[in-house]
């Protein structure tokens, strides 16, 4: 009976696997986590890069989905609900080691050096785009404070709208595009001086293999 119980939980479809677990249906539980665990823990793999820590905080995650699933009331995609849920507990993490974390509420004021408006602060950074060293790209992302680093992976790596963001993060719209066009301005600093360093470097490796290949003053020549 129990087995015969699995299959069918294992069946059930997204809004009857959640109905069922509301009412306690540990088989319908295990549904939604076979749905929804691996997106769940590349998001969070995403905002700690830590496998190890990531696996934690999906468990983590998931626990708190099991105590609270109750509540869902269906007035947003079950996968946003559930995402919201797993952004909290990392940054409840990263709170709790001392991060500075940037506030997700901060007003889209005018751009502070023209005084002006702000571009279209929605649209793709075409400076990140295209051909970009991806070592360089995730040590430039770990370095983003964590409300930065929250909205750029749920955007730019998750591929979340605005809309689906501003209700995962409990913000507006317009705070999720504010915190993305700082998130990829600090990128592009991070990125540009990535690049530097690596053109400072090959010109000290240049330098070094010419003085090695000099060759040296003919014998004889002291005076």
């Amino acid at each position: 009976m129990a087995r015969t119980r699995r299959i069918e939980a294992g069946e059930l479809t997204e809004a009857d696997a959640i109905r069922q677990a509301q009412r306690g249906d540990a088989a319908a539980f295990e549904r939604l986590y076979r749905l929804h665990s691996r997106r769940v823990y590349s998001l969070c793999l995403r905002m700690v890069s830590n496998p190890a820590e990531a696996e934690d905080l999906t468990q983590e995650a998931f626990l708190q989905l099991f105590r609270k699933i109750q509540t869902f009331r269906g007035e947003s995609a079950f996968s946003t609900w559930l995402h919201r849920l797993a952004v909290n507990v990392v940054l409840m993490r990263l709170r709790k080691k001392s991060l500075a974390v940037t506030s997700l509420e901060e007003a889209t004021e005018p751009d502070e050096e023209s005084g002006g408006p702000r571009k279209d602060i929605g649209a793709p950074d075409p400076l990140l785009t295209g051909s970009i060293d991806r070592v360089n790209l995730g040590r430039a992302i770990e370095q983003l404070p964590p409300g930065y680093k929250t909205v750029f992976v749920l955007h730019d790596v998750q591929g979340y709208e605005h809309n689906e963001i501003a209700a995962i993060m409990k913000c507006s719209i317009g705070n999720s595009k504010s915190q993305l066009h700082k998130a990829r301005m600090r990128l592009r600093d991070l990125l540009h001086e990535a690049e530097r360093a690596k053109a400072r470097a090959k010109r000290e490796a240049a330098k070094q293999e010419q003085e090695l290949t000099e060759p040296g003053s003919p014998p004889g020549a002291e005076n």
